[in-house]
C-alpha cells in the first residue's frame, strides 16, 4: 500500500529528513531507499522528485511505473509539468492522483481513460462557473 506521495516544498520534519536522505543519493544509485520501516521509491523528473512510501513486500519496479504513469498524465494535461504548475494547481493534482490511485492501489492504467476522467471534471467546473456568473448577473440586475 502506497502512504504518500508527491513531495512539495513544505514545512516538516519527514519532508526534510526524506529530501535530505533522497538529494543526497548519487546519480548512479538505484532509486529505493529503506526509510522508518518502509521503502522509499522515487524518480526525478527534470528538477522534479515524485516520491512514494510502501510497504516493504511492495515490488519498487511496479512503483516506478506507476510515478511515472502519474508524470504522463500530468504532462498530458499540463503540457510540459513544472513545480508551478503542480503548486498553483494542486487540487487538479490530486484529482488526477484519485483517479489513479485509490487507497494506495492503482484504479487506473489508462492514460486515455484518465484524461477523459479530468476532461469531464474541467467541463463539470467550467459549467458550473458560468452558471454561477449568470446568476450574480441576475442578481445584480435585479438589486438595481
Amino acid at each position: 500500500m502506497i502512504h504518500f506521495v508527491l513531495l512539495v516544498n513544505r514545512q516538516g520534519k519527514v519532508i526534510r529528513e526524506l529530501s535530505g536522505l533522497i538529494l543526497n543519493r548519487g546519480p548512479k544509485l538505484c532509486n529505493f531507499v529503506e526509510w522508518r520501516g518502509y521503502k522509499v521509491v522515487y524518480r526525478r523528473y527534470a528538477s522534479l522528485y515524485f516520491c512514494m512510501c510502501v510497504d516493504q513486500d511492495e515490488n519498487e519496479l511496479e512503483i516506478l511505473e506507476i510515478i511515472h504513469r502519474f508524470v504522463e498524465i500530468l504532462d498530458l494535461y499540463f503540457g510540459c509539468v513544472c513545480e508551478l504548475d503542480l503548486i498553483f494547481n494542486f487540487h487538479k493534482v490530486y484529482f488526477i492522483l484519485d483517479e489513479l490511485l485509490i487507497a494506495g492501489e492503482l484504479q487506473e492504467a489508462s492514460k486515455n481513460t484518465v484524461e477523459k476522467l479530468i476532461d469531464a471534471q474541467d467541463c463539470l467546473v467550467e459549467s458550473a462557473k458560468e452558471q454561477a456568473s449568470s446568476l450574480s448577473n441576475i442578481i445584480a440586475q435585479a438589486t438595481k
